[in-house]
């Protein structure tokens, strides 16, 4: 199985043509409003529904699932270019059927395979 993670400070993020090629693998027609700088990129939209919270289209959420396979697909076409300003993704292939989570410390990730854990009070 293949998981995209950031290798760096900062955060995991796909740069703006990266993000609009995941956009339209995933078909979702969108609109984008340019952002301020790099700092505040594009913000996007479902068509027709520009600046309009209902129609907004969080990024976030379309990394929540690191192993999708549109995002894998868009990263290793993209591949350097795939980063945001904060970001150097990576992919890393685990073996099948580990159940596995993200750890980040400050935005640089790795892939961890579960495993229990207690915390006293």
């Amino acid at each position: 199985m293949k998981v995209a993670i950031n290798r760096c400070f900062g955060g995991f993020g796909l740069s703006e043509p990266a993000f609009e090629k995941l956009l339209e693998r995933k078909g979702i027609a969108f609109e984008k409003e340019d952002g301020e700088s790099k700092f505040i990129g594009a913000s996007y939209y479902k068509e027709g529904m520009c600046g309009d919270a209902e129609g907004y289209l969080a990024q976030y959420e379309f990394y929540e699932d690191r192993s999708d396979s549109d995002l894998i697909a868009v990263i290793e076409e993209f591949k350097e270019a795939s980063n945001s300003w904060a970001a150097d993704i990576a992919i890393v292939e685990i073996p099948d059927g580990v159940e596995w989570h993200i750890s980040e410390y400050d935005g640089l990730e790795h892939v961890a395979e579960n495993h229990r854990t207690w915390y006293g009070d």
